[in-house]
């Protein structure tokens, strides 16, 4: 029992570690087809949900258990949860990161998005199922002092990226700490398969209203643009989010929010090295507050909660 149990979370290691690195390379793509290619963030985000929810729903209808595809929508409840979840979670967290990548980088994006452990942690403190600690107040102060570096790089009068930037970000953080909770009602019902590929859809057809996935000069974009497409539809979220959600089966909401600490790494190493995006000394000193913030928490992990309990 015990060595299943180490299994379990090993593989729920991989499939964090493995999501995060994904999603981290693929924000840094993004910036790239933002800033260098013109593609519209309303567009780029209809079309890479509606695709990689399909195809996550394609993967699923090969398995044993194909009959969810459809059963999740059998019952009031559990439909209702799912539109929410793809409305104000995947919706959300895929929008407003992407929209913060396009005014400011990558890099920014997903440090601002990595404060969720910290949202998801005064969300357990208010619902009184964690006690305030002092390795909390530390956090606190660490998440702080990191975005006021990582913001001014050290500047009281200016701010190193644009202000829709930090407030999309942010947005991203708290669109992050919903995803990651909610999430966990409906996986213990279904596949992450089937949950994330609807939660996709979903998403992907909202946004569609106001931007149609058709409307786009297909003859203008170049050989590498779909390329750059296909790795963010597929590798960035396909493979990020599903393996995210995946993990949340043998790890708790907490720990998969931190253990993702890969991400903003590979995030802010791909555009700092691949796209020459300039980072000041006070901004990776902030990037060392944040992802020291990540450990630290990492370092107080609360034991898995099971289904049973809830």
């Amino acid at each position: 029992m015990k060595i299943s149990i180490q299994r379990s979370r090993k593989s729920g290691l991989f499939f964090v570690l493995t999501g995060a690195i994904c999603w981290g390379i693929g924000g840094t793509v993004s910036q790239k087809l933002f800033q260098q290619y013109g593609i519209e963030v309303n567009w780029f985000v209809t079309v890479r949900l509606l695709i990689a929810g399909i195809l996550l729903l394609a993967v699923q209808s090969f398995s044993t258990r194909h009959s969810q595809i459809f059963d999740m929508w059998k019952q009031k409840k559990t439909a209702l949860q799912l539109i929410i979840f793809g409305l104000f979670g995947m919706l959300a967290v895929q929008y407003t990161y992407m929209a913060s990548i396009q005014h400011g980088n990558s890099a920014v994006a997903t440090l601002l998005q990595y404060l969720s452990p910290v949202m998801i942690m005064v969300y357990m403190i208010w619902r009184k199922q964690a006690t305030l600690t002092r390795k909390d107040v530390i956090s606190a102060i660490l998440a702080l002092s990191g975005c006021f570096l990582l913001l001014t790089n050290g500047s009281l009068s200016q701010l190193s990226v644009p202000l829709p930037a930090v407030l999309w970000g942010l947005l991203s953080g708290v669109a992050a700490a919903f995803y990651t909770v909610y999430a966990v009602k409906l996986i213990e019902k279904f596949d992450s398969l089937v949950v994330v590929g609807w939660a996709m859809i979903i998403g992907g057809a909202a946004l569609s209203l106001i931007h149609p996935p058709w409307k786009m000069d297909f003859a203008s974009l170049r050989l590498e643009t779909y390329g750059y497409l296909a790795f963010t539809i597929i590798l960035g979220t396909m493979i990020a989010f599903w393996f995210y959600i995946e993990s949340l089966k043998s790890l708790t909401a907490k720990e998969t929010s931190l253990m993702g600490s890969a991400e903003p790494l590979a995030a802010v190493g791909t555009t700092v090295i691949w796209l020459h995006e300039p980072f000041g000394l006070f901004q990776w000193l902030g990037t060392a507050c944040i992802i020291g913030l990540i450990l630290l928490l990492q370092s107080n992990r609360p034991k898995p909660i099971q289904a049973n309990d809830k």
